[in-house]
């Protein structure tokens, strides 16, 4: 997400650390450099003129030209209008009677149907009773394809042949009453592009069910034009929050810097990824430091918390600080952080100079190699993994076939095992103090 326009950015912030004080021409050629990078990220023109010139007064006021690094002072100030360009952070409303109705809408193809289900997810795991409604009798197998996703995460999904959008709303609503539901998602039929039937159709619903939240799904990768579609829906539903899909693609960002500025409603959540849990709540702050590579380390945390089985971490790190440190721990730590997704996603959350600490980690070669890894501890039997030492060279050669590795990889890693181990009985004989000298 942002990985270009991040770039960019951090090359202009590298030529403003190098100045001891900025001059006019500084700033105004720094500037340029982010109109660019921001204009080809897809952020609409008119957000990047308003931003950069609230920008440019700040850096030439007295706040910058007394600051010990104004090209920090500068980063600071861009990233605090990033944050006021990208809105207050929406949250839902979901007051009234029960069931509470929200109404997803959106085009053919901005991931809506999966949303819906990304979204019952997420208000079953804050102890709502969720139930979704099928309303789009159009489109081939719709209804089966939510029937699905409300299979595999649990929750009823309500849908009937020969009934129109408006009737399919009204009868599930009814449904999701008798059976306790407090919120009802509702995943209206979308189309290929807006047209008046849609637009009607979507209008007609609303005043059905009188919706406590009107989510616009959105995808992120189609920039301006995702824009243009918030418009649209604007015009015939009071829409209270946008839903902007498909971040972790080859988006280039600009959709989610414009859509609060332009269209004046709330982003409320972002979606990251295929998988049911990759919904996140819309957090400008965060978000304005991805993009300036300032990482998110609040994020890091609550998905590390969400992810990771803490009972078994206090467990495995019990056995470690004893010195029982085993191969089959390592493969239930690697486990544990496959569960917080690709790699290279949380590589994002950490900030540019810590990751630039670590020796500027290639997140996509390292998730590669995690996968090899993970591919030969599958291969070895569980006696192999706790006493690796049996390892001899037959077992090595199966190990190796059956992962699609070689012996020299199977030896590698088995070095890598008992050079953490070493470290891990020093720690636990000695306390941390004995990895650094200068803590006695």
């Amino acid at each position: 997400m942002f990985e270009a326009l991040t770039e960019r950015l951090q090359q202009v912030f590298r030529g403003l650390g190098r100045q001891g004080k900025l001059r006019l021409e500084d700033v105004d050629a720094a500037l340029r450099e982010i109109r660019l990078a921001l204009l080809d990220a897809d952020v609409h023109y008119q957000v990047v003129k308003d931003l950069l010139e609230r920008v440019r007064q700040r850096a030439l006021s007295e706040e910058v030209s007394r600051a010990l690094n104004p090209g920090q002072q500068v980063v600071r100030i861009l990233h605090a209008e990033l944050v006021s360009a990208l809105g207050e952070p929406g949250r839902l409303a979901l007051t009234g009677p029960a069931p509470r109705a929200v109404l997803l809408v959106g085009l053919q193809g901005s991931g809506k149907t999966t949303t819906a289900a990304k979204l019952a997810r997420w208000l079953r795991s804050r102890g709502e009773r969720v139930a979704m409604i099928a309303a789009d009798p159009y489109r081939p197998a719709a209804a089966e394809q939510l029937q699905q996703l409300g299979h595999e995460i649990g929750v009823p999904v309500f849908s009937q042949a020969g009934l129109s959008s408006t009737e399919l709303c009204a009868a599930g609503i009814e449904s999701a009453a008798r059976g306790g539901a407090s919120v009802v998602l509702i995943d209206s039929a979308g189309r290929s592009q807006l047209d008046e039937g849609m637009m009607a159709e979507v209008q007609a619903i609303a005043e059905t069910v009188r919706p406590v939240e009107s989510l616009l799904v959105a995808d992120a990768m189609t920039g301006q034009e995702a824009v243009n579609v918030a418009r649209g829906f604007q015009g015939r539903v009071r829409l209270t929050g946008l839903i902007l899909t498909k971040m972790d693609g080859d988006a280039r960002g600009g959709a989610a810097i414009s859509m609060r500025a332009v269209t004046g409603v709330p982003i409320k959540f972002i979606g990251t990824g295929e998988a049911r849990e990759a919904l996140e709540t819309f957090e400008p702050e965060r978000l304005a430091s991805r993009i300036l590579g300032m990482g998110d380390v609040l994020s890091l945390i609550e998905k590390a918390q969400e992810t990771i089985d803490q009972g078994q971490a206090q467990e495995a790190g019990a056995r470690l600080l004893k010195g029982e440190f085993s191969l089959e721990d390592f493969a239930g730590q690697l486990a544990q952080v496959r569960k917080m997704g690709p790699l290279a996603k949380v590589l994002e959350m950490i900030p540019g100079g810590m990751a630039g600490a670590a020796g500027g980690v290639d997140g996509q070669a390292a998730e590669k190699q995690m996968v090899r890894t993970q591919a030969i501890l599958s291969s070895m039997t569980g006696d192999e993994r706790r006493r690796p030492d049996v390892l001899n060279g037959s077992r090595k050669r199966r190990v190796a076939a059956g992962s699609g590795t070689t012996v020299q990889e199977v030896n590698q890693l088995l070095r890598q095992y008992q050079q953490m181990r070493k470290l891990y009985k020093q720690v636990g004989k000695r306390g941390l103090g004995s990895l650094n000298p200068r803590l006695h």
